[in-house]
């Protein structure tokens, strides 16, 4: 079933030019002159660039063959790594550069979003926030208690994150998967 440009939504996924698109932001324009419009930015869900475009009202829109599947990630090897459905406990080996740079944040076990285009994975998709012990980082100085100086300290998923200089090694952190950013400390060593 087409969408009409009045489905326009963030999150809504559709076929362009022979690829699958999803909406990032989108706003709709009724100029005083001319007929109105939805302005849309997109991003391409096999390549990841990202694309401005209007559309005109009454435009029709191909729904794209997507599906997205809750999976646990099992380990990594080489050159892909494993996820294991968790409703039918497939296993689907996904190649390293489609994980891409979520490979950072995804300790072994954790759940997550992982985007089919025909069959075919094509994205992993974090939760927002995750927790990881760090396993390395300088001691901080007794007393050095300046706003805002950071160090850096590796998780043990193999990143390294900034974190605050009272963290020590062992501390348990919360970390925005998104930016790569410390948020707060849950555990202490």
């Amino acid at each position: 079933m087409p969408y009409d440009t009045s489905d326009i939504r963030k999150g809504l996924k559709f076929m362009l030019d022979g690829a699958p698109y999803t909406v990032i932001e989108f706003q709709f324009v009724k100029p005083g002159k001319g007929a109105a419009f939805t302005r849309t930015r997109m991003k391409n869900l096999l390549s990841g660039a990202v694309l401005e475009r209007n559309f005109r009202s009454g435009e029709r829109l191909e729904e794209a063959n997507v599906e997205v599947k809750s999976m646990q990630y099992l380990y990594g090897d080489a050159d892909a790594f494993v996820f294991m459905d968790t409703s039918t406990y497939d296993q689907v080996s996904i190649p390293r550069e489609t994980v891409g740079d979520a490979k950072d944040f995804m300790p072994e076990n954790i759940t997550v979003e992982v985007l089919f285009f025909d069959n075919r994975a094509v994205g992993v998709t974090l939760p927002n926030f995750i927790e990881q012990k760090i396993v390395e980082t300088e001691p901080g100085f007794r007393g050095d208690t300046s706003t805002n100086t950071t160090k850096p300290a590796k998780i043990s998923t193999g990143a390294t994150i900034q974190v605050p200089l009272f963290i020590v090694e062992g501390d348990v952190v919360k970390i925005d998967t998104r930016t790569g950013d410390y948020l707060e400390r849950v555990g202490r060593a």
